[in-house]
C-alpha cells in the first residue's frame, strides 16, 4: 500500500476558523486610544484651559497636585556648618598623654614580641621608635627619668648586708606571688 502524506486540513472533525470579514465591516479593534486625563502644561497654560472650559475657574487650589511650588535653586552653596560640627575635647595633659601612650595594646604587643627576641617590620619598628621618642621627650618634659627607678649601679661588690636585704625582699616577693 502506498503512503500517503498528511493534509493540513482538519476534516470534519478538525477547528473551524471564523469566516473571512471584509474590512470595512470589521471593527476598529486597533484604533486611536482615548485621551484620559489632563494635557501636559495644563499648570502652566492656564489662559488656554479657560479657553477650553470657560466655567472652571483655574486656581492654585484647584490643582491636585501635591507640594511646594517654588523654585528650587540648583547650584550647591559652601556649607560652614561642618566646622562647627566638630566637638572641641579639652586638651589633655602631659601625665594623660604619657599614660595614654603607655596603655596603647599595639605598644605592649610590640614591646612583648621585642622582649621575646623576634624581629619587627620596617613599619612597626619605626611606629615603635616614634612612640618611645615621644614617651622619653614627655618623661624628660614631666621630670621623670629612668635612672630613679634603677638601682644604681657601683663597680663595687655589694656588702653582705646589701645582699641579705635584697634576697629578704625578694622572699617576700615570691610569698606574695604564691597565695
Amino acid at each position: 500500500m502506498a503512503r500517503s502524506k498528511k493534509s493540513r486540513k482538519g476534516g470534519e472533525n478538525g477547528p473551524k476558523q471564523a469566516p473571512r470579514v471584509k474590512k470595512s465591516e470589521r471593527k476598529a479593534i486597533g484604533g486611536k486610544k482615548t485621551e484620559s486625563g489632563r494635557k501636559s502644561g495644563s499648570r502652566h497654560n492656564e489662559a488656554l484651559i479657560e479657553k477650553q472650559s470657560p466655567h472652571i475657574k483655574t486656581t492654585k487650589n484647584n490643582d491636585p497636585r501635591h507640594g511646594s511650588k517654588k523654585p528650587v535653586a540648583l547650584n550647591i552653596a559652601p556649607v560652614a556648618e561642618k566646622a562647627e560640627a566638630k566637638v572641641k575635647q579639652p586638651k589633655l595633659t602631659d601625665e594623660q598623654k604619657l599614660l595614654k601612650l603607655e596603655e596603647d595594646p599595639r605598644f605592649n604587643q610590640l614591646l612583648d614580641l621585642l622582649e621575646e627576641g623576634k624581629n619587627l617590620s620596617a613599619d612597626d619598628q619605626k611606629w615603635l621608635d616614634g612612640q618611645l621618642s615621644k614617651i622619653e621627650a614627655l618623661m624628660e618634659k614631666l621630670g621623670i627619668s629612668d635612672a630613679e627607678e634603677l638601682p644604681p649601679q657601683t663597680g663595687k661588690v655589694a656588702s653582705d648586708d646589701d645582699l641579705y636585704d635584697r634576697f629578704e625582699t625578694g622572699a617576700d616577693v615570691l610569698k606574695d606571688y604564691q597565695s
